[in-house]
C-alpha cells in the first residue's frame, strides 16, 4: 500500500522513472509510455521516438478531438486517449511529471487508471519543498451542450460527482459523488473501467475507432446485462465518467471546487477545463495589474 499525499495542497513528483506499454484503444497499435520526475510544474509531454523535440506542457488549448477520448495536437504530433493517465497523476496528487511516449495513443491497459496507479507505486512519489496553488473560484462556472452540462462551484476542498442516463437497463440512471483525496481517488475511482454498448460496436469499428478494444480492457453492455461481468462497483460506469472528468480537468489542474457533470463527455469536460484556464489567466492578469 502506497503512502499517498493527504490532500491536494502540496507539490509532488515521481521519485524515479517508470515505464508501461500496451495497445491503444482506438489505434490498436502498441505504444510505450515512460513517466519521469520533473522539477517544473505541470505535465510535460515528449517523445521516446523523437527525443530531439522539445517537451510541451499540457493545456486545454491543445485539445483537438473529443470523440470517445481526449486527443491532443502537440505541434505536428497527435496524442490520443490521455485522460486515464492524467487522471491517475492528478488524482494521486502528482502535480508535475514528464510523459515520454512512442506512438500516438496512450495505452488503454485494463481500461481503468488502476495500472497507472500500480506504476506510480513502483516509481514512488517525492514531495517538493513548496505548495501547489489550486485554482479557486469566486463564482459558479457552467458549460453546457444540449441537455448535458458540467459545473464548478466554489468549495473549500474538492468534491466531484457525475450523473448518467442510458436506455440500456444494465446501466440506466446512475449518480455518484465523493469528497476527493488521493486515497479516495485510488480506492473509489481509479479501478472503474471504460465501458461501451454492444449495439454500437460495429458502427464504431467502421468509423476506425476502438480497434484495440476487447473484453479484457472495456466493459461491454448488452441491454440488460454485461458481456464480461463482474463489475468492480455496482455503479462502475458513472465512476468511470468521474475518472474521465478528472483526467480532462488535469489539463489545467484540479481546482478547489465542487465539480459535477450531468451526461458528461470529453467535449464537455475539456470545455470546462478551458473555461477554468481562462479564469486562471484572468486571475493572474489581475494580480499583476494590482
Amino acid at each position: 500500500m502506497a503512502q499517498w499525499p493527504s490532500d491536494y495542497s502540496g507539490a509532488w513528483t515521481l521519485s524515479q522513472s517508470v515505464q508501461r506499454e500496451g495497445v491503444g484503444l482506438h489505434s490498436g497499435q502498441q505504444a510505450q509510455v515512460r513517466l519521469q520526475p520533473s522539477r517544473r510544474p505541470g505535465y510535460w509531454v515528449g517523445w521516446l521516438d523523437a527525443p530531439e523535440l522539445p517537451l510541451i506542457r499540457l493545456a486545454p488549448d491543445y485539445v483537438s478531438e473529443t470523440q470517445l477520448c481526449t486527443a491532443l495536437r502537440l505541434d505536428q504530433r497527435r496524442l490520443a486517449t490521455v485522460e486515464h493517465l492524467l487522471a491517475a497523476l492528478a488524482g494521486t496528487g502528482v502535480t508535475q511529471a514528464e510523459i515520454l511516449v512512442s506512438g500516438e495513443e496512450i495505452p488503454l491497459l485494463d481500461g481503468s487508471a488502476l495500472p497507472w496507479i500500480e506504476a506510480l507505486v513502483e516509481a514512488g512519489l517525492e514531495a517538493l519543498p513548496y505548495a501547489s496553488a489550486p485554482l479557486e473560484l469566486e463564482l459558479p462556472l457552467t458549460v453546457s451542450s444540449g441537455v448535458s452540462f458540467a459545473t464548478a462551484l466554489p468549495h473549500a476542498g474538492l468534491r466531484v460527482g457525475a450523473a448518467i442516463e442510458f436506455a440500456d437497463a444494465a446501466i440506466g440512471r446512475q449518480l455518484f459523488s465523493l469528497d476527493l483525496s488521493p486515497s479516495t481517488f485510488v480506492e473509489q475511482i481509479a479501478p472503474a473501467r471504460t465501458f461501451g454498448l454492444r449495439s454500437q460496436v460495429d458502427q464504431l469499428l467502421a468509423a476506425g475507432l476502438i480497434r484495440g478494444g476487447c473484453l479484457e480492457n472495456a466493459l461491454v453492455c448488452d441491454g440488460d446485462s454485461w458481456l464480461n461481468p463482474p463489475l468492480r462497483f455496482v455503479e462502475e460506469p458513472v465512476r468511470h465518467k468521474i475518472l474521465d472528468l478528472l483526467g480532462d480537468l488535469a489539463l489545467i489542474g484540479l481546482p478547489r471546487a465542487q465539480v459535477f457533470a450531468y451526461r458528461g463527455s470529453h467535449g464537455l469536460h475539456t470545455s470546462l477545463a478551458a473555461a477554468l484556464a481562462g479564469l486562471a489567466k484572468s486571475s493572474t492578469s489581475s494580480s499583476f495589474a494590482s
